[in-house]
């Protein structure tokens, strides 16, 4: 008895602590009602950011369209004028972009006009000698630069950087005389010398090699691995994207090359494709068809070998970017 006589006015004493609480809340509520940052005012900021997103986008996808148009177009163009043929006027104020009857016959005119097919094999070799040796020498050199501790190597890493602003003019001629003392003057190794090293390559190899932690060499070094081990079995699967970017660059390098095959090939079963297809432009001079034709064969292969590497090459982006 005494113990709920004594329970009760406790009870009711916390209820009547308790009745202020609504007031609060109502307080509060107001006051949250009355921020400018209040929820509603989250969800106004939400609905104007998603506005601008929006609007962003569009404006992107806008920009990329037309830069797809810029860079695609001409060679669009090109493969339709290429697919045209000889009844179809490609001169005319208002030409179709679809061809009415396309024909592969300007692709078998560039055949039989120029060995065509000997000339891509000549590009395919000197593209095949310059890709392997950057993927060889400018490893080597990116690794040696990044990841070894010998004298100078700050003054040869320079050395690299300045080579950069020489223009190819620059060298041209100490390069043909170098050439032609080696007795390498109208030979496609001759041609593919020069470019078996390239000194971008070998900044590229040397910011993915500088992007490896240094403990899992000095772990590496612990446990007994010398420099090629090192190199082998930790740096180059690491970098493996980067090697695909160098190769498709020593690739479009050597295929696109025109000048310095140009003065070093004189044997016209020597010339490489890109000089070859001249020949197309003296004396087919006024037939488009057939240049535009010659100009696909030789921008194929390299669209064939960036289809192939993309994935590897997108790698090799991330790769040699700077990592936090």
């Amino acid at each position: 008895m005494t113990n709920t006589t004594t329970t009760e006015p406790a009870l009711g004493g916390a209820r009547g602590a308790a009745s202020p609480t609504p007031d609060v809340t109502g307080a509060t509520d107001a006051g949250r009602a009355s921020r400018p940052n209040g929820r509603d005012g989250r969800k106004r900021r939400r609905a104007v950011w998603g506005v601008m997103s929006t609007r962003e986008k569009v404006v992107r996808y806008v920009l990329l369209i037309v830069v797809l148009f810029i860079t695609i177009g001409p060679f669009l163009w090109q493969l339709s004028t290429s697919l045209k043929g000889a009844g179809e006027d490609i001169y005319t104020a208002n030409p179709s972009f679809i061809p009415t009857e396309p024909t592969i016959e300007n692709y078998l005119k560039v055949a039989a006009a120029i060995p065509v097919w000997r000339y891509i094999g000549n590009s395919l070799l000197v593209a095949a000698i310059d890709v392997f040796g950057n993927i060889v020498f400018a490893t080597l050199a990116g690794f040696a630069l990044a990841r070894l501790q010998w004298r100078h190597r700050k003054l040869v890493l320079g050395l690299f950087l300045a080579t950069l602003v020489l223009p190819g003019e620059a060298t041209i001629i100490s390069q043909f005389v170098t050439v032609k003392d080696l007795g390498l003057a109208d030979n496609l190794v001759g041609v593919a010398l020069p470019g078996m090293i390239a000194a971008l390559n070998v900044l590229l190899m040397f910011n993915a090699f500088r992007q490896i932690p240094e403990e899992i060499d000095q772990a590496a070094v612990m446990d007994g691995a010398n420099a090629m081990q090192r190199l082998r079995y930790i740096s180059l699967p690491a970098v493996q994207g980067t090697i695909a970017v160098i190769a498709i660059f020593s690739f479009i390098g050597a295929w696109d090359d025109f000048l310095w095959p140009l003065i070093v090939l004189q044997s016209p079963e020597n010339l490489t494709l890109t000089v070859g297809l001249q020949y197309l432009q003296g004396t087919f001079a006024t037939d488009q068809r057939m240049i535009a034709a010659g100009t696909m064969i030789a921008f194929i292969p390299i669209a064939v070998i960036f289809a192939v590497l993309q994935r590897f090459f997108f790698k090799g982006v991330e790769e040699g970017g700077v990592k936090g």
